[in-house]
């Protein structure tokens, strides 16, 4: 029987993608910063939580040693913990841009790092990194965001070379919009009141952020499922779109100038 170990299992993708894979007879590490608050996967079969902080790396080897202790090895890493940063870059303070690299960037490299002497072991073992459609294309006040996805983007696409040397598998998943807390309590806000230029455009971006989770957004368990294909597809392919406003604005980009298509993604910020 397969494992997985997830981070950021204690909601939206991570969560649900844990109840996917553990409904498909899978064992499951669901990982978390604050496991004794959880009481619902706890109770679910062939599921393990445990506490894993991708700010702290030391978590991460106890996690997976916990989780090989538990069902004999893991398969499959499913980098999913993460947050967005959101307002204007000006008011981003040092501690906000190192945060948001520390977990949404640093987290997963420290996690894949600490996984591969096992993965090689076996002989095979995938990766999983949760990216965004935002790590391909952007958006107004995203830039910390962006710049953390883009990042992953890059890393798994070389990471996928030397892997495949060992392999190992590499593969993205890339969400649109998705109901989960993301514009909640995950949402980490940039903020300056001297900043008074900024003023009225910020707040209009943030409206028609809001905005559009309201529509086309996809639930936690669409995106669960297009992990799952991914962690059972055999092929090598690298990106998986997850959503349909996701491959919307892939098909929209296909084949465009950067002008014209920011010029159509600045219009929808006016």
């Amino acid at each position: 029987m397969n494992t997985i170990l997830i981070t950021g299992a204690s909601s939206g993708i991570g969560r649900a993608t844990a109840r996917y894979f553990a409904d498909q007879g899978w064992h499951v590490v669901a990982t978390m910063r604050s496991p004794e608050q959880e009481t619902e996967l706890n109770q679910l079969p062939r599921v393990l939580v445990t506490r894993l902080d991708v700010e702290q790396p030391p978590t991460i080897q106890e996690a997976i040693a916990s989780g090989i202790r538990q069902f004999g090895k893991i398969d499959v890493l499913l980098n999913n913990a993460g947050y967005a940063a959101f307002g204007v870059f000006e008011a981003a303070d040092p501690e906000q841009m190192k945060r948001q690299f520390d977990v949404n960037v640093f987290g997963p490299m420290y996690a894949t790092q600490a996984i591969l002497p096992h993965f090689r072991s076996n002989g095979t073992g995938t990766i999983i990194n949760v990216s965004s459609i935002g790590g391909r294309i952007t958006f107004p006040l995203l830039t910390l965001y962006h710049a953390s996805k883009w990042a992953v983007e890059g890393f798994s696409e070389s990471l996928y070379y030397e892997l495949g040397t060992q392999n190992i598998k590499v593969k993205v998943v890339e969400p649109g919009n998705v109901s989960t807390d993301f514009t909640g309590r995950s949402l980490d806000i940039l903020s300056d009141e001297t900043l008074e230029s900024y003023r009225a455009y910020a707040e209009t971006v943030l409206q028609k952020q809001m905005d559009s989770f309201q529509t086309n957004v996809s639930s936690p368990e669409a995106i669960a499922k297009a992990i799952y294909d991914a962690a059972t597809d055999p092929s090598d392919r690298l990106r998986y779109l997850a959503g349909e406003d996701a491959h919307f604005l892939m098909n929209l980009r296909a084949g465009k100038p950067d002008e014209e298509f920011m010029e159509i993604i600045a219009a929808n910020f006016r």
